[in-house]
C-alpha cells in the first residue's frame, strides 16, 4: 500500500511540474547561438505561456528563421522548452533560443 501512494504522489508532482504556472509579465533571457547571444522576451498572462519572440540576434537571417518560425509556437504551445525539437541545420541557434527562453522563464518563477 505504502509503494501505490508513493507512487500516486511521485506522479502527481510530476503532472504538476509539467504545467508550471509562472508569474505573469513580460520577461527577457539570454542565450549563446551559432554566431551571437540570441535574447528572447517571453509573455506570460494567466500563470502561461503567452507569446515568444526573439527580440535581438546577431545570428545568420536564414539559419535562425526556421528556428523562429516553428519553435516559437511550440513553446507557447507547451508552456516551455521541454519536448520541443531543435531544427536540423540550426542545432546551434535552437538551442540558444531554448536557453534564452529557459532564462526568461526562469524570472517568472
Amino acid at each position: 500500500m505504502k509503494k501505490i501512494l508513493a507512487v500516486a504522489a511521485v506522479a502527481a508532482l510530476a503532472a504538476g511540474a509539467a504545467q508550471a504556472a509562472y508569474k505573469d509579465g513580460t520577461y527577457t533571457g539570454e542565450g549563446k547561438g551559432r554566431e551571437s547571444m540570441i535574447q528572447v522576451q517571453v509573455d506570460v498572462k494567466d500563470g502561461k505561456i503567452a507569446d515568444v519572440k526573439v527580440v535581438k540576434h546577431g545570428e545568420t537571417e536564414m539559419i535562425i528563421a526556421a528556428p523562429i518560425e516553428t519553435m516559437l509556437p511550440e513553446i507557447v504551445k507547451k508552456n516551455g522548452v521541454e519536448g520541443v525539437d531543435s531544427v536540423g541545420g540550426a542545432t546551434l541557434s535552437s538551442d540558444g533560443i531554448k536557453a534564452a527562453v529557459k532564462d526568461a522563464l526562469s524570472k517568472a518563477q
